[in-house]
């Protein structure tokens, strides 16, 4: 490198910056294109079914989950149920206000495999109050 080669490097740089994944995904806008909740923060659903999953190594439990059928585009998405108990004031056809579980690079977070939602709301009413016991479940 000497005199006059900052065309050069300036050149190189652009080119070979297509292969770091964070500039693809920005540019390209893939993050925007793969997200379910289409970049807001929450979002809204309906409970299609609940299920337990298996918790990651070393730990074994069974983390209590449900199928969530997004109104706004009809994808469906795994969502956890967090809270002692909390599953049981989930149902079926409930109407599920889900947000990101905040894991690093949108990913699943902890020992929940493939899970990157959760539940916030069940009915208009904060799970965290239900399960506390502060206020009862409100009928639809």
């Amino acid at each position: 490198m000497g005199l006059m080669s900052a065309q050069k490097m300036m050149k190189r740089n652009r080119k070979f910056r297509w292969s770091q994944r964070a500039y693809k995904q920005r540019v390209l806008k893939l993050r925007v294109k793969a997200d379910p909740l289409e970049g807001s923060a929450q979002a809204k659903g309906i409970v299609v079914s609940k299920f337990p999953k298996e918790a990651k190594q070393p730990n074994s439990a069974m983390r209590k989950c449900c199928k969530v059928q997004l109104i706004k585009n009809g994808i469906q998405v795994g969502a956890f149920i967090p809270g002692n108990l909390a599953q049981k004031f989930v149902d079926e056809h409930d109407e599920v206000i889900i947000e990101r579980i905040g894991g690093k690079m949108g990913r699943s977070k902890g020992d929940i495999p493939g899970i990157r939602f959760q539940v916030i709301k069940v009915n208009d009413q904060p799970l965290r109050r239900l399960w506390k016991g502060i206020i009862e479940k409100g009928r639809r």
